[in-house]
């Protein structure tokens, strides 16, 4: 898919990522699976332009701090949304995390790599985890679905990776559309100026390399969300089926759903 990433004017790292070759050989369907970073910043011609991918159902990972501090632009009627009341912080925990006064690039590794260690069993995220996939086999045809949370490359991250497990999508290809984040997030660009307006926010001189993890994505950090939940339940197919109730009839019915 040439065109998986699709343009808005200030809606980042939008895509498809439907399009890859499941089990059995056979393709996700494309126009129901959507990723994002956050909705709160769309112009009108971004809100028409969503108009037409015809989405009902909205997963929307961030924290209820987050959403309110980011705002409601999208959606405005017609959309299911997902999302969680837990894990209210007066304070986003990576922001408390710079502001510390020794940090540096290593640290800023470790930390997020402990984050997506954590990430899977948190409460606020298995509740949406587990909705997330209930929708996704009531889609009507026609219909598709959309994960967000802030930045649409962490929680949104792994549980678009969730999703890929299910489906049948090789290791391999689950990790290339995880760092495709870094290309339609345009992190090579961007990350200078993040660094400045985070460092001017804070209040500090990080160098950008310390900013890198939390604006971009490496290997590292899903392989750390596997390992933990692979050393937590045995296997991913078991975290699925104990966690988040998607055994083996839910998975044959989602597969039926959504592959061609």
């Amino acid at each position: 898919m040439q065109d998986r990433v699709k343009p808005f004017e200030n809606i980042r790292n939008f895509r498809d990522f439907g399009g890859y070759t499941g089990a059995e050989g056979r393709m996700i369907k494309t126009g129901i699976l959507f990723r994002s970073a956050q909705f709160g910043e769309a112009t009108e011609a971004d809100l028409a332009a969503l108009e037409t991918y015809n989405i009902t159902v909205q997963a929307d990972l961030r924290r209820p701090d987050e959403r309110e501090r980011h705002g409601h632009r999208w959606p405005t009627h017609g959309v299911n949304i997902l999302k969680s009341d837990k894990g209210r912080a007066t304070e986003a925990p990576h922001v408390r995390f710079l502001s510390e006064v020794a940090v540096d690039a290593d640290k800023a590794n470790g930390w997020m790599i402990d984050y997506y260690r954590a990430a899977p069993f948190k409460e606020q995220h298995t509740d949406t985890f587990k909705t997330w996939f209930q929708e996704l086999a009531s889609l009507q045809p026609g219909q598709a679905a959309v994960v967000n949370c802030a930045a649409g490359k962490d929680r949104t991250g792994i549980l678009c990776a969730l999703t890929h497990h299910v489906l049948g999508v090789d290791r391999g290809t689950i990790f290339a559309d995880y760092d495709l984040t870094n290309e339609a997030a345009d992190v090579a660009t961007r990350l200078p100026e993040m660094a400045r307006m985070f460092n001017q926010h804070i209040g500090k001189d990080h160098p950008e390399e310390v900013y890198q993890p939390f604006v971009g994505v490496q290997d590292i950090f899903l392989q750390s969300a596997i390992e933990s939940i692979e050393a937590e339940a045995g296997t991913l197919d078991a975290y699925l089926t104990e966690a988040l109730n998607v055994g083996t009839r839910e998975r044959d019915a989602l597969r039926g759903q959504l592959l061609s």
